[in-house]
C-alpha cells in the first residue's frame, strides 16, 4: 500500500440571490461607491435576507451542489466539518444541523472555529484525518452569514461583508504529486483588542445592557488589522515557498482570503507574484470570512488544471494566519460552474 494523501475531488458553492450593491448601501449609511471601491475593492455583496435561515442553510446548499456535482454516494462520507464564525446556535453545532438536513447516515460532524482562516485550517485538519488512514471521504464547508454580525450604521465595517458558503470533498489517494503538500499555520494571540464581538460569549453574556449598547456587532480597528494582515500573509506566502523550494514562477495560482483588495495586492506584490495569477472575487462577494477561499475555488474551478501549484493564504481574528501549498488533482474545465 502506497502513501496516503488527501485531495480535493470537487467544489460546491452557494451565495444568496439578494445583491446589496454600493449604491443601495450608500442610501443606508454615509458612504459611496468611489469610497468603497477605492479602499477595499468591493462593488457588491450577497445577503441572506430570508427570516429564520442561518449559516446552516448556506452550508447545506453548498454541500448539496457538491454532492450532486461529484456524484459521491452520501453513505460513503465519513465526516462533515463546518468552519464558521456565525454558527446557527451556540449549540448544537452547525455541522450537526447540516448533516441532518443532508441525511448523511454514516458520518460524524463538528464545527471548527478559526475566523477568516477557518477553511485554511480545516482543510489541513481534514487532510491529516485522511492521511491517518482512518477516513476516506470528508466534506469541508466554509460558511458564514456575516450580515448577522454587521452594524449597518457603521460605514467602516458594513461595506466589507457578505454571506456565502463553499464546500469541498476531500478524499484519500495514493496518487503521487497531487493534493495537500505542506502548510505553515500560526496563531500569535495579539488580535483580541482589534477584531472581535464584544458581547455574547461567556465573558460578557447577553443582557439588556449589551443589546442597548450595540455590543453584539463586529468590532474592528481597520488600520491595525490591515497592517498585520499584509505583514503576516506576505511572510507566510514567502515561508511556504521557501519550505517547498518554490519560486514565484513555479506558482500557478494564489487563492487568498478575500478581505480587502488592497491587502491582496500588497501581499502578492511582496511575494513577487503577478496579480493575473491571483484569484480575486471580493468585488462581487465581499468578505465572506471562512467562505472566501472555497468560494474563490468555486469561481475558478474551470481554470484549474491537474498539477497546478496553488498557494492558499489567509488571516483572521485572533490573530490567526498561515499559508499552504496544494497541488491540484483534476482538470476543472469539465466541472466548473
Amino acid at each position: 500500500m502506497g502513501k496516503i494523501n488527501a485531495v480535493i475531488t470537487g467544489v460546491g458553492g452557494y451565495v444568496p440571490d439578494y445583491i446589496l450593491n454600493n449604491e443601495e448601501l450608500s442610501r443606508m449609511v454615509d458612504t459611496n461607491d468611489e469610497w468603497i471601491t477605492t479602499r477595499v475593492g468591493i462593488k457588491e455583496r450577497r445577503i441572506l435576507t430570508e427570516e429564520g435561515l442561518g449559516t446552516s442553510y448556506l452550508a447545506r446548499k453548498a454541500a448539496k451542489e457538491l454532492i450532486q456535482k461529484t456524484g459521491v454516494d452520501p453513505d460513503t462520507i465519513d465526516a462533515l466539518i463546518v468552519t464558521t464564525t456565525t454558527p446557527d446556535y451556540k449549540f448544537p453545532s452547525t455541522a450537526s444541523i447540516v448533516l441532518g438536513k443532508l441525511g448523511l447516515k454514516n458520518a460524524f460532524a463538528f464545527d471548527f472555529s478559526a475566523a477568516c482562516c477557518g477553511f485554511l485550517y480545516t482543510l489541513d485538519v481534514a487532510a491529516s484525518m485522511i492521511q491517518s488512514g482512518r477516513y476516506k471521504k470528508i466534506i469541508v464547508i466554509g460558511a458564514d452569514k456575516m450580515s448577522s454580525l454587521v452594524d449597518y450604521t457603521d460605514r467602516a465595517t458594513c461595506v466589507l461583508f457578505g454571506d456565502g458558503a463553499g464546500a469541498v470533498l476531500v478524499e484519500a489517494t495514493e496518487e503521487e504529486n497531487v493534493g495537500v503538500q505542506n502548510s505553515y499555520l500560526r496563531t500569535d494571540g495579539k488580535g483580541l483588542p482589534f477584531l472581535h464581538m464584544k458581547a455574547g460569549g461567556s465573558v460578557c453574556p447577553p443582557s439588556r445592557f449589551t443589546v442597548d449598547h450595540r455590543m453584539h456587532y463586529l468590532y474592528q480597528e481597520g488600520r491595525t488589522v490591515f497592517r498585520y494582515a499584509v505583514t503576516d500573509m506576505s511572510n507566510d506566502v514567502l515561508k511556504i515557498l521557501e519550505m517547498n523550494n518554490l519560486t514565484a514562477d513555479d506558482v500557478n495560482w494564489v487563492i487568498p482570503h478575500e478581505a480587502n483588495l488592497r491587502i491582496i495586492e500588497a501581499v502578492t506584490k511582496r511575494a513577487g507574484i503577478p496579480l493575473e495569477k491571483v484569484v480575486v472575487n471580493i468585488d462581487h462577494y465581499g468578505n465572506t470570512s471562512a467562505a472566501t477561499i472555497p468560494l474563490a475555488l468555486w469561481d475558478a474551478e474551470s481554470k484549474l488544471k491537474k498539477g497546478d501549484n496553488i498557494i492558499f493564504t489567509a488571516f483572521g481574528a485572533g490573530f490567526v494566519h498561515g499559508a499552504s501549498y496544494y497541488k491540484w488533482a483534476y482538470d476543472g474545465a469539465a466541472y466548473g460552474k
